[in-house]
This record gives structure tokens, C-alpha cells and sequence, in this order.
């Protein structure tokens, strides 16, 4: 009786953390298709106009980092990490080659350098954790580059958060969006703690509260039929 109970209370807990783990994937879906209406623009005007690549480049390396870090080899039992980080990267490597091919020169120039700088980090990231490491060190070390390519992808978000208490508007914070953003930290947050693994709730506990906060502000500050008029990632870049 008391296998019969423990075994129950196991898959409870492994249907819970499989339960979180999809609705993570779903909602990281949502953000990675975000972008479409504004690479139907670049492909319809055949101009990057003032568009920045950078925020995919990041998003690259972070996918592909966690990708890595959810692989068997790395971290056994993980598997919908390495999932949603591999349609993830799919996904900013389209964007990314779009960019290219209807950036002008110098934009075309420098995103193909940091794309190549992308692939030779991602290169060394994964020879150096199997050369140099074994298990459980090697989780350890890809781990600790995974929660500081996460944490680094909250730049945008407090860009965010400080753009729309400056101007007292929620014109360039979309709602769905964050919604979507808060809904899949908090999935891959309790993810992580099914699967007690501080290197992804710490992270996804941090974008946790982010999302909250852009969601008081967003009640806070929204105004009716109030829409975005320009685009909010605008660089040189």
C-alpha cells in the first residue's frame, strides 16, 4: 500500500511538472511569433528601416545556451527546456537571416559578424562543458551561463517598465505580450521547482515579478483604445 501510494503521489508530481513545462512552451510560443507583423513590414517596405537586429542576436544566444543546458548530456530530465529553446532559436534565426537579406550594407556587414559570434560562442560554450567538465559539474557550469543569458534578457523589460512610468503610458508595452511574458516565467518558475532546479526558477522567478510589474503598470497607466504608433525597438543597429 505504501508503494502503491508513493507511486501515486510520484506521478502526480511528474504530471504537475510536465503540466507546467507545456504551458511554459506555449507561452513562449506566443513571444517567439510576436515578432512576425514586424518582419511583414521589413519584407513588404524591403527595408530594415530603423529596426534593430540586436534583441534577436541576444535571443539567439540565450535559446541556444538553454538548449544546451537542456540536453540529456547536460541536464537529464529537463527535456521541455531544451524543447521550447530549440523552436526558440528556429524561430530568431529567421528572423535574424530576414534582417540580413534587406538590411543595407553596414547593418548586413555587422549582423552577419555578431550572427557568425553567436555560432563560435555556442561552439566554445559546448566544447569547453564537455572537454573541460563532467557531470554533475557540467550542468553546473552550462547552468550559471544560462541564468546569466536569462538575467541579461531583462534589460528589456526594465527598459520597458521605466518607458511607460517616464511617460506615464503603456503605448509601447503591449498587453498580450506581457501577459504572455509573465504567464511563461511563472510556468518555467514552477518548471523549476518541480524539477528543483535553481538554475531555472531562479531566473524565471526574477521574470516573474517583472511581469507583474509590467502588469500593475499596464493597469495602471492604460488608457482606452490606446495603440502603438511606433515601433518601440529603434537603433542604429
Amino acid at each position: 500500500m505504501e508503494i502503491s501510494g508513493a507511486g501515486g503521489l510520484f506521478s502526480t508530481y511528474s504530471i504537475c511538472s510536465n503540466a507546467a513545462g507545456i504551458a511554459g512552451n506555449l507561452c513562449a510560443f506566443v513571444l517567439f511569433v510576436s515578432p512576425i507583423p514586424t518582419f511583414r513590414r521589413i519584407i513588404r517596405n524591403k527595408s530594415t528601416e530603423q529596426f534593430s537586429g540586436l534583441p534577436y542576436i541576444y535571443a539567439l544566444l540565450n535559446c541556444l545556451i538553454c538548449l544546451w543546458y537542456g540536453t540529456p548530456i547536460v541536464s537529464p530530465g529537463i527535456i521541455l527546456v531544451f524543447t521550447v529553446n530549440s523552436v526558440g532559436a528556429v524561430f530568431q534565426l529567421t528572423y535574424i537571416l530576414i534582417f540580413i537579406v534587406y538590411a543595407e550594407r553596414t547593418k548586413k556587414l555587422k549582423m552577419l559578424g555578431l550572427l557568425f559570434g553567436v555560432f563560435a560562442a555556442f561552439v566554445a560554450v559546448v566544447s569547453i562543458s564537455i572537454c573541460l567538465f563532467q557531470p554533475p559539474n557540467r550542468q553546473t557550469f552550462v547552468g550559471y551561463l544560462s541564468v546569466i543569458s536569462l538575467i541579461s534578457m531583462f534589460a528589456s523589460p526594465l527598459f520597458i517598465i521605466n518607458l511607460v512610468i517616464r511617460t506615464r503610458s503603456v503605448e509601447y508595452m503591449p498587453f498580450y505580450l506581457s501577459l504572455a511574458t509573465f504567464l511563461m516565467s511563472l510556468s518555467f518558475f514552477a518548471y523549476g521547482m518541480f524539477k528543483q532546479d535553481p538554475f531555472i526558477s531562479v531566473p524565471n522567478g526574477i521574470g516573474g515579478v517583472l511581469g507583474i510589474i509590467q502588469l500593475v503598470l499596464y493597469w495602471r497607466y492604460s488608457r482606452p483604445n490606446e495603440e502603438p504608433t511606433r515601433p518601440l525597438l529603434e537603433s542604429n543597429a
